[in-house]
């Protein structure tokens, strides 16, 4: 039985991509690495993946396909998964060894099991290579440890706390049946990924370990804040799709989940309005008022929670002083709690 499958996106990704298979490898004979060549074309990305699946034929496969996106990755990924368990890992990315084996030794525990665990949370951890730092993101505040647990045991995730799909190993059946399919040619799916499966999930499992190792720095990533700001357009996008796809207010099984999910709703709406405000194009605030607007027609009561959220409060001050405090905002809140 193939207890996890790997999704390893890539494109153009034959700098780095070697790494992130090598730390996948060591986990055993009983996982599968699946490989998207998402359309590479200036590099040797394609060549690699088969090399790899040439070298390692039991446990590595190279799905090869036009360009459409990481979504579209992940997409092709998990239609070719049969592990119990899937888990994305970028390409530039990587997983630390040494925790691996705790979370493996969880999910072979469940082969077998009538009703496995739905979703398993390890922590990550931000690597910012160039500044020399690593920024460890973890739940022990939030998720019992050494037990199977609900929605109804979990406590209050803090502001900079979010199930990011670095963090999530989700049971591949959960995944296949809540009909997940992701956008193309978009970027920031990670999102939906992430989100929208999460009112499917009835158990869950937390491993305080420092698992995934996320990079960042590299020139062009999608997190970097002046590609973010070039990007609002994908942003708005994936948020539309987050507000249609799901209720936090009505559509989930128990009120700490609606309560984290509304709180998830409102970071990413903050982030649409900050970056139309540093983006300050012609049109930005008519596209500010419009992505708030989408909202407000869903659902007013939703609406006025996300709008009145304290993460939400000064990103919205209407005029130019308005935007200048909003901004201001943002940049202490980097700071504060030390994301990108």
């Amino acid at each position: 039985m193939i207890t996890i499958s790997f999704a390893v996106p890539c494109y153009n990704s034959a700098d780095y991509m070697d790494a992130c298979i090598e730390s996948l490898l060591p986990c055993g004979e009983d996982i599968e690495i699946i490989i998207v060549d998402d359309g590479s074309t200036k590099d040797e990305t394609a060549a690699k993946a088969d090399e790899w699946a040439a070298r390692h034929p039991r446990v590595i496969k190279a799905i090869h396909q036009e360009n459409g996106g990481h979504g579209a990755a992940v997409n092709a990924g998990l239609a070719a998964a049969t592990g119990q368990y899937f888990k994305v890992v970028d390409s530039d990315d990587w997983l630390d060894a040494r925790s691996m084996e705790e979370v493996m030794a969880y999910l072979r525990r469940q082969n077998g099991r009538t009703e496995a665990t739905d979703l398993v949370i390890a922590n990550y951890v931000y690597e910012k290579v160039h500044e020399g730092k690593s920024i460890v993101m973890g739940y022990r505040n939030v998720f019992p440890q050494g037990r199977e647990f609900g929605w109804q045991d979990i406590g209050r995730f803090g502001q900079s706390q979010y199930l990011l799909m670095h963090a999530a190993i989700y049971r591949t059946a959960l995944l296949k049946q809540s009909g997940l399919v992701l956008p193309t040619h978009c970027f920031y799916v990670d999102n939906i990924f992430v989100y929208v499966p999460l009112p499917q999930v009835k158990s869950i499992y937390y491993c305080d370990v420092p698992l995934y190792r996320y990079f960042i720095g590299r020139e062009g990533q999608s997190v970097n804040e002046g590609v973010m700001i070039s990007r609002i357009d994908q942003q708005l996008r994936i948020t539309r799709i987050m507000i249609d796809e799901v209720d936090p207010l009505n559509g989930v099984p128990e009120q700490r989940l609606g309560r984290y999910m509304q709180n998830y709703l409102a970071m990413m709406m903050c982030i649409c309005s900050i970056f139309l405000r540093m983006q300050d194009a012609a049109d930005s605030e008519e596209k500010r008022q419009a992505i708030w607007g989408y909202l407000a027609a869903k659902d007013k009561r939703l609406y006025r929670r996300i709008r009145y959220h304290i993460l939400n409060l000064g990103t919205n001050i209407p005029t130019r002083l308005g935007r200048r405090i909003g901004i201001a905002g943002y940049r202490m809140a980097q700071k504060v709690f030390k994301f990108n």
